[in-house]
C-alpha cells in the first residue's frame, strides 16, 4: 500500500506520520508527502515530492502508485493562495484519484468551520446531518468547497472518500495561550475586538483567565479537540470500510464550557476569572457517529486539555512557532 499525505509538515502532519510509523498495522505502508514550503523529516518508507498542489505534474507524480490519500494542505485567511491550494488542488488531487487503478481511499481532513462553529446558531447537537453554515472568511468557504467536492466525486463517480470534520486541533501549549491574555494570545477572538484597552491591559496583570459569555449571557461552550485524537481518529479510518463514503464530526465528548474552565484553574492555579460577554453561540459538535462507526474515542477533555498545556516544558531550541495563527 501507498499512502499520500499533504500537509505532513503542520501540526496533524507531523503527529501523524510519526503514529503511523509506529502503527504496525501498517508496517509494510509507504508513504509520499508532498511538500511546499517545508520538508519533512527523513523516515523509512517516506519520499517527499517537493512542489505545489496546484501543479498538475506535480500532483501527478505524488499520486503515482498512491492507493489512499490524506489531504490535510490547507490555507487559512490568505486569499490570493485559496483558491490554488484549497480549490484547483483539491481539484487536481480528486481527477487524479477518480482516474487511477490504484486508488482505493481518499480522506479529507476538514474543520468545524464548515458549519459556523462559534459564529453560527444551532438550535440543537451539531451532526453530521447538520448544514452547512461557514461564517465570514476564505478559510470558511474553502472547507465547505472541498467537502462539497468529495461528496460529488463519491456521487459522481462513486469514489471512495471519507471526511473527518474537526474543531480547533490543540497541541503542546496551544490551549494555555488560547486563553492567554496579552501578545502571547494563540489565535481567537482577539481580545481587543471584545473587551476595552483599559480592560485588557488589566487582564495582564496578575494570573487570569477569560470567562467568555454567548451571546445569552451564558458562559460559552466552545468545540476543540487535542491533536492525538485527531490522529487516532484518522488511523481508524484509514483503510477502513467502515469510514466509506462517510463524514465523521472528530471531537471531544463535550464542548468546552468556559465557566468550567475558569473554575479548574481557579482550584488548581490560583487564577481569577474575567468575564467577557461575546456574541457568539454555544454549539455542540455531536462525535457519537465516530465513535459507533470507526469504535474510536477521545482521549482528552477540558481537565486533560488543561493539565497537558499548562505541564508543557519547551527545550531551549523550541521556540513557539505559530504557523496559523488559529
Amino acid at each position: 500500500m501507498k499512502l499520500l499525505v499533504t500537509g505532513a509538515t503542520g501540526k496533524v502532519g507531523t503527529n501523524f506520520l510519526g503514529a503511523f510509523h509506529s502503527c504496525p498495522r501498517f508496517k509494510d505502508w509507504n508513504v509520499v508527502a508532498l511538500c511546499n514550503n517545508r520538508l519533512v523529516e527523513k523516515a523509512p518508507n517516506l519520499q517527499p515530492v517537493i512542489g505545489s498542489i496546484a501543479d498538475s505534474a506535480i500532483v501527478a507524480k505524488a499520486m503515482d502508485g498512491a492507493t489512499h490519500v490524506l489531504h490535510m494542505a490547507a490555507v487559512k485567511e490568505t486569499p490570493a493562495a485559496a483558491i490554488d491550494v484549497a480549490v484547483k488542488g483539491m481539484f487536481l488531487l480528486l481527477e487524479a484519484a477518480r482516474k487511477s487503478s490504484d486508488l482505493k481511499q481518499f480522506i479529507l481532513l476538514s474543520g468545524d468551520c464548515a458549519v459556523g462553529h462559534i459564529f453560527q446558531e444551532y438550535s440543537a447537537p451539531i451532526t453530521e446531518n447538520s448544514s452547512r453554515k461557514s461564517y465570514q472568511g476564505c478559510y470558511p468557504l474553502v472547507k465547505v468547497l472541498e467537502e462539497v467536492m468529495l461528496e460529488q466525486y463519491q456521487i459522481q463517480y462513486g469514489l471512495n472518500g471519507c471526511i473527518l470534520r474537526a474543531p480547533w486541533i490543540m497541541e503542546k501549549d496551544d490551549f494555555k495561550f488560547a486563553l492567554a491574555f496579552g501578545p502571547d494570545q494563540f489565535g481567537g477572538p482577539a481580545w481587543s475586538s471584545l473587551i476595552s484597552a483599559e480592560d485588557e491591559a488589566a487582564c495582564l496583570t496578575g494570573s487570569k483567565v477569560p470567562l467568555m459569555q454567548d451571546c445569552k449571557g451564558q458562559p460559552l461552550r466552545r468545540n476543540f479537540v487535542h491533536v492525538d485524537d485527531v490522529v487516532t481518529a484518522i488511523l481508524a479510518a484509514l483503510d477502513n470500510p467502515d469510514s466509506a463514503k462517510a463524514l465523521f464530526h472528530v471531537t471531544m465528548d463535550e464542548p468546552v464550557d468556559y465557566a468550567e474552565i475558569a473554575a479548574y484553574l481557579a482550584r488548581t492555579r490560583s487564577m481569577d476569572a474575567i468575564v467577557v460577554p461575546t456574541p457568539f453561540h454555544s454549539n455542540w459538535l455531536d462525535n457519537s457517529k465516530a465513535k459507533q462507526h470507526l469504535a474510536w474515542r477521545p482521549e482528552n477533555d477540558f481537565e486533560r486539555l488543561v493539565e497537558r498545556a499548562w505541564s508543557y516544558r519547551r527545550a531551549a531550541d523550541e521556540p513557539r512557532k505559530v504557523w496559523y495563527p488559529g
